[in-house]
């Protein structure tokens, strides 16, 4: 079987093994895509053990525009959901693909505008 130069753990590599056996069953035993069903058996097991990404987000109604803004729990300087009760007035500012809110603390939480309704 191929290998690639990634360092997989021996459970990844087993798992990727198995598939890839699976995969040349299926195809009717044809000899000769050992590295085409090795590297499709990879890039499914690493797709399906990849961690699920989680976007963090706040929606805010201005003047009946529908604001969705995603931020980096990173880089959000503390921010925590739930510093605003769904109704708070939140001071805000747009500039271009930004959207900044000001908390309750004095700093702005800046999010990038993913979805604009209305």
């Amino acid at each position: 079987m191929a290998r690639t130069s990634e360092n997989h753990s021996p459970e990844m590599l087993e798992a990727i093994r198995r598939r890839a056996t699976e995969l040349y069953k299926q195809r009717g035993a044809l000899e000769g895509h050992d590295n085409e069903n090795w590297y499709q058996a990879e890039a499914e097991i690493l797709r399906e053990s990849a961690p699920h990404l989680v976007r963090r987000a706040v929606i805010v109604n201005v003047q009946g525009v529908v604001y969705t803004g995603e931020y980096e729990s990173t880089s959000a300087d503390g921010y925590t959901p739930g510093e605003w009760k769904p109704g708070d007035p939140v001071p805000i500012r747009l500039s271009g693909d930004k959207l900044y809110l000001r908390r309750p603390n004095g700093r702005e939480l800046q999010t990038t505008v993913v979805k604009r309704i209305g």
